[in-house]
């Protein structure tokens, strides 16, 4: 026997050459009838195994597919319950702002429970004076009709903190104070806090009497409309500015337009009126308290102390001291009207998003107001 290694190869190549060199024989034929079985069991196991692993691929394929579309359903579900629950939750805050409202609107529109003890009926004027604002004369005269027909109010007391503001909504409260005060019932006292300008002092003028604390500031008897013209940089910036009106002088406060001599000779001809109608109520109101100083209406602000000397103001002192004086227990009951937060909030949106996109707005041009 020899000891090279048989290789199959070469012995299936060597048989294959045998058998057809013509070499037959009951045991040749045989062997080669088994080596073509066996080659026909290899290539079924092959053919066997190819499937097998395809049909393998294939549940793979199929279970990746599925947990892909798992996953897919798994997170819309949960968006979905996200969506759900954030709109749930608007829908339960929606409901709660609009029963806040609702019961701050019952509340306010409700006369307040009067004390019965003596006290001060105090209506607070805070912050601008405008008919959307919080200092508004709808709401400020309600406060006071409500303060004089109490029958435990010893005084309707005008607590002011403000610059100033509207012309017609500072009438307005001057009217209503000067008519409360000619009546006689009780006094009508104005009671200036930080600040009481311009507006607001008209405001106060209307009263029987006016405190100021010392450092208080007092007056600004003036008139002011404030704007601004881009007709220059407009043009470096090769803007054209397109106003479409009917009347020569219907866009001469156009900011963006150029005004005219007569145009402005006629807009001071304008404040200088308002300015004569807010000297005059000054002077009805205040009377001979006042002293003859020139400086007195040109729109300058004094301090209390400085406003006493000048006849603006009948004497320095705090709320609080007055209603020590007036009443037995210093006892102070505000009659100001309630406001419903969200319909201020609302009109102060409404007013920005105006103002932001050019739309008309009801603040006059014209204010008793400090200019800052």
């Amino acid at each position: 026997m020899s000891d090279r290694p048989q290789d199959p190869w070469r012995e299936g190549a060597g048989g294959k050459d045998e058998s057809e060199a013509g070499l037959s024989g009951p045991g040749m034929s045989g062997q080669g009838m088994s080596g073509q079985g066996m080659s026909g069991q290899g290539a079924a196991a092959a053919s066997e195994r190819e499937v097998d692993w395809q049909a393998r691929e294939r549940t793979a394929q199929l279970e990746m597919m599925d947990r892909w579309v798992q996953g897919v359903v798994t997170e819309q579900r949960r968006s979905r319950r996200w969506k759900l629950f954030f709109r749930f939750l608007f829908a339960l805050l929606f409901i709660a702002s609009i029963a806040t409202s609702v019961t701050l609107f019952t509340l306010g529109s409700q006369p307040a429970a009067l004390p019965g003890e003596q006290h001060l009926g105090v209506v607070r004027v805070k912050g601008v004076i405008e008919a959307d604002g919080e200092a508004n004369a709808e709401r400020i005269i309600k406060g006071l009709r409500a303060a004089w027909e109490s029958p435990a109010s010893v005084a309707v007391v005008l607590d002011i903190n403000s610059p100033g503001g509207s012309p017609v909504q500072s009438q307005r409260v001057y009217d209503e104070l000067m008519r409360l005060r000619e009546r006689g019932d009780k006094p009508v006292i104005a009671v200036i806090e930080d600040l009481g300008a311009s507006g607001a002092y008209y405001m106060a003028a209307g009263a029987g009497e006016i405190i100021a604390a010392p450092s208080s500031l007092v007056g600004s008897i003036g008139v002011i409309s404030s704007s601004f013209g881009l007709k220059g940089p407009m043009e470096k910036l090769d803007i054209e500015r397109r106003v479409f009106t009917a009347g020569d002088n219907k866009a001469f406060l156009d900011p963006f337009s150029e005004i005219s001599p007569d145009q402005r000779a006629f807009w001071q001809s304008v404040l200088a009126t308002t300015h004569q109608q807010f000297i005059a109520a000054v002077k009805a109101g205040r009377g001979e308290r006042l002293k003859d100083d020139p400086e007195l209406f040109s729109g300058l602000i004094w301090t209390g102390e400085q406003a006493r000397g000048l006849g603006l103001v009948d004497r320095t002192g705090t709320l609080e001291e007055l209603a020590a004086e007036l009443t037995p227990e210093a006892e102070l009951h505000d009659y100001t009207p309630r406001q419903d937060p969200f319909e201020r909030f609302t009109r102060r949106f409404a007013g920005v998003m105006a103002s932001a996109m050019g739309l008309e707005t009801t603040v006059s041009p014209v204010s008793y107001r400090l200019p800052w």
